[in-house]
């Protein structure tokens, strides 16, 4: 079984840099159809918000005041790496596809992870699975569209 410390940084890293890189590589995307914007996006969630995520993740765990300061540290960087590994997974496509085979390769690749890691967690924690997963891709997929309309609403506003 995996430590607790180690699963909640684990588990947030993942899910955030799941949801935040879709969100902003299909708003990048609708908003400027710029490969270089894309790949730069990326690059910048896989550090910026992977520091971030692990700073909030941090005093989260400090507030509790039920942690030790390894358990902090632990919960910390298993925060950062989850989030930078798992962002930097979808510079793969970007790097080597047209951008929008890319953006749909990156979907198909985030949300399977999703629906794989939902589904473990449901198991762990024996409640439904279906009822996990389709909660948890029902907010990714509230993300992806939003930030597709807002990225064509941006672009409809500086476009002449």
């Amino acid at each position: 079984m995996i430590k607790h410390s180690l699963r909640v940084g684990f588990s947030f890293g993942l899910t955030s840099g799941i949801i935040t890189t879709l969100g902003l590589m299909v708003g990048l995307h609708s908003g400027t159809h710029s490969k270089i914007a894309v790949i730069g996006g990326i690059l910048t969630i896989a550090i910026a918000d992977a520091f971030s995520d692990a700073l909030g993740i941090h005093i989260s765990e400090e507030a509790e005041e039920k942690h030790t300061e390894k358990e902090i540290w632990e919960s910390t960087i298993s925060t950062f790496l989850s989030k930078f590994i798992f962002a930097l997974t979808f510079m793969l496509p970007a790097l080597f596809l047209e951008l929008s085979r890319a953006i749909w390769i990156s979907i198909i690749w985030g949300l399977s992870l999703l629906c794989i890691f939902s589904f473990k967690l449901a198991r762990d924690q024996k409640t439904k699975p279906w009822r996990v997963v389709g909660e948890h891709l029902i907010i990714a997929f509230i993300v992806i569209v939003l930030t597709h309309y807002i990225g064509d609403w941006i672009s409809s506003m500086f476009t002449p």
